[in-house]
């Protein structure tokens, strides 16, 4: 029998001895053994040290252009990943949300990383905090690559998305990986995982993956290392508690299966008791309810039980169980005959206190299959429980796979009770009417959710669903759920990363960071900054424009051009009682005026003003004040060419700040211009 070989020190290795036999989900054929047994765990970090190295010298930008081009690689091989897929069960719409979602992960975060964050190696998280009178020292908080490794302990039931989710901030972050999979469905992963390493896109060491268990590679990590896990609690539960972790301060993130919850919201009525049978069934039924979001529990009103539970067993028994190759087939199998067992006895647990109404418990089931017995089968399996507060069972156990209990309850503070019996959970869905307000429901229910999916038949022609983590948005959940936070956009980049606050002079400060901050020197040259190009212009650079005192006609002309005819602006006799004293000028028009201070008139290397950002007015001015603008260059970013015909060019944040006669700020903000290149 073949085995599974793992990816490590630049070589495909397979382990010693005898492994664990791996069969195919509908046919029930042996495809391969996986184990790790003899491989060495400590060459691996030290090839992992390479590649950490090589991704830690690498801008953001370069990274997230690798990841572009890492993920155009692998989708123009996903047919080859499909045929891999249909081993574990999956139909075709099931391997898509894995396949392809996996590689749109991949392409969101690298256009995350581009568009949010500077072309540099450094990330500067937020602004100069003066921690002095005179502002001579301050502070500024920047966040690092970890020269270490993360491990990433994968759950078999996506094993391209569940990687690549992990994957992606991973090595955004400059860190690079150690995959271990799911001994099912390993296959899959590693067929991806070796298509990346081929490509030559990752550097050498930069990604590794160990089919079979860990070894010893746990008990060697250090304290720049980094775990995070997908799986069952008592297996997370168990990682967390290993004495290498407490003893290092090795961070350890949690994502574990949770008892999630489908509610439909009081006041419901056909429209939205639609939209919740619809979702329940779509999440039953999709992988064959193999997913750490499924609904697990589905809370309806009372008195729409009967309706709820007739139009759930009608769709239910519409579902055409057997081989996705075939046709017809609406729900694969389940990943593995261990996993058919496991389903089987938990849903034995949930009969104990709560009714079966559909599904194999209850009578025989048909398979659309050459031979159902070889298969991992298990039909749609809807239970009822009558009694959701003296029945602890249904709050604490999942049975992973198309199984859901229904729950009735009898007012909002006892839906919000049964519903935290579950101790926490990744998400959980509130279907209701349109315009019907649940702010004090989602209120009640956010300490106990990592995500809440607020369903009505506005949001339903859009929405991506109930069980679909985005890239943009944390996937994680409090206590049963394991408390982590994977996805979550930049956060999840961030975690891979070491925060530090760096105390120090304007001067300095700015050197570190590659930003310019107030109180920094500044380079004054007679050349007006919006004549040179890109490469030309110095962090620091500064100009103090001429001084322009600004007019009751001014005001006057702004407020007839605009239509702003604010009182304070326009009524003398109200802004003197206003806390003003006084007319004084429309903020946009300072704005306004600040431009005509600064910009330079003539064609040249600055393309456009694309952007102004914190913008805020301090000072009021008033008829007869005299303001000036200090320009200064604050920060700079090229953009990459997508092809030789394009321009070259790079974004230039400038910090604006505008003065009065007394040098006191009266506004304050940073303009974004598009400036060409030289090459």
């Amino acid at each position: 029998m073949e085995k599974l070989q793992s990816y490590v020190s630049g070589q495909w290795q397979a382990g010693a001895g005898a492994g664990r036999l791996v069969r195919h989900a509908v046919t029930g054929e042996s495809l391969y053994e996986v184990t790790s047994a003899g491989l060495d765990m400590t060459a691996m970090l030290a090839y992992a040290g390479q590649g950490g190295k090589q991704l830690a010298a690498m801008s953001f930008h370069q990274r997230a252009l690798m990841l572009k081009n890492l993920a155009g690689h692998l989708a123009a091989q996903k047919e080859d990943f499909y045929a891999l897929s249909a081993a574990t069960g999956a139909t075709r719409k099931d391997s898509w949300i894995d396949i392809e979602g996996g590689f749109a992960t991949l392409f969101t975060y690298s256009s995350l990383v581009r568009r949010e964050l500077s072309d540099e190696r450094i990330l500067v998280e937020d602004g100069w905090t003066p921690l002095s009178r005179k502002g001579g020292f301050g502070a500024r908080h920047i966040l690092t690559p970890k020269p270490g490794v993360a491990v990433h302990i994968n759950a078999f039931n996506f094993p391209v998305w569940g990687m690549l989710e992990k994957l992606a901030p991973t090595l955004l972050a400059g860190m690079p990986a150690i995959i271990k999979p799911a001994t099912d469905g390993a296959q899959l992963a590693q067929a991806v995982v070796k298509s990346a390493v081929e490509s030559g896109i990752l550097p050498a060491g930069a990604l590794q993956i160990i089919c079979g268990g860990v070894n010893d590679l746990l008990d060697l990590l250090g304290p720049q290392d980094v775990v995070t896990f997908t799986g069952s609690a008592h297996t997370g539960q168990t990682l967390r508690a290993h004495p290498n972790f407490n003893r290092q301060s090795i961070p350890f993130t949690m994502e574990a299966d949770s008892v999630n919850s489908a509610i439909l919201a009081e006041g419901a009525a056909d429209e939205a008791t639609t939209l919740f049978v619809r979702e329940v069934m779509r999440e039953m039924t999709t992988k064959a309810g193999q997913k750490c979001t499924a609904i697990r529990r589905a809370f309806v009103p009372r008195a729409l039980l009967p309706q709820v539970k007739e139009a759930l067993l009608a769709r239910l028994g519409k579902v055409v169980l057997g081989d996705p190759a075939k046709e017809g087939v609406t729900m694969g199998p389940l990943a593995s005959q261990r996993q058919l067992k496991d389903v089987s006895a938990r849903v034995e647990q949930l009969s104990a206190q709560a009714e079966i109404l559909c599904g194999a418990h209850l009578k025989p089931f048909e398979v659309l299959a050459d031979d159902p017995a070889a298969g991992a089968f298990y039909p749609p399996t809807l239970l009822l429980c009558h009694q959701p507060k003296e029945s602890p069972a249904v709050h604490n156990t999942e049975a992973f796979g198309p199984v859901c209990t229904l729950l009735p309850y009898d007012s909002e503070d006892e839906l919000v009770e049964l519903v935290a019996l579950g101790e926490g959970s990744l998400v959980a869905s509130v279907v209701f009417e349109a315009g019907q307000d649940v702010s004090e429901l989602v209120g009640r229910l956010g300490p106990w959710h990592g995500r809440l999916h607020l369903l009505d038949p506005i949001s339903a022609e859009e929405s991506t669903g109930h069980g679909s983590p985005l890239p943009h948005l944390v996937h994680g959940g409090p206590g049963r759920a394991g408390g982590g936070q994977e996805l979550g956009g930049l956060r999840a980049v961030k975690h891979y990363m070491q925060r530090t606050a760096i105390q120090a002079s304007p001067g300095a400060m700015s050197r570190v960071t590659h930003s310019w901050n107030t109180g920094a020197p500044v380079v004054v040259d007679r050349v007006h900054p919006f004549r040179k190009y890109f490469e030309e212009l110095a962090v620091g650079e500064q100009l103090k424009t001429a001084r322009r005192t600004v007019t009751e006609a001014d005001i006057v002309n702004f407020g007839c051009l605009s239509g702003d005819h604010f009182y304070a602006h326009m009524d003398k006799v109200a802004a003197a009682a206003s806390l003003f004293g006084e007319r004084v000028a429309h903020g946009y028009f300072v704005v306004s005026a600040a431009a005509g201070l600064f910009v330079d008139a003539a064609p040249g290397p600055v393309i456009a003003n694309y952007g102004m950002e914190g913008l805020r007015f301090i000072e009021p001015v008033k008829i007869g004040d005299t303001i000036q603008v200090e320009l200064t260059c604050k920060q700079k970013t090229r953009k990459p060419r997508r092809s030789p015909e394009d321009r070259p060019q790079g974004v230039v944040v400038w910090d604006i700040k505008v003065k009065n006669q007394r040098d006191e700020l009266v506004a304050s903000y940073d303009i974004l211009t598009l400036v060409e290149a030289k090459d």
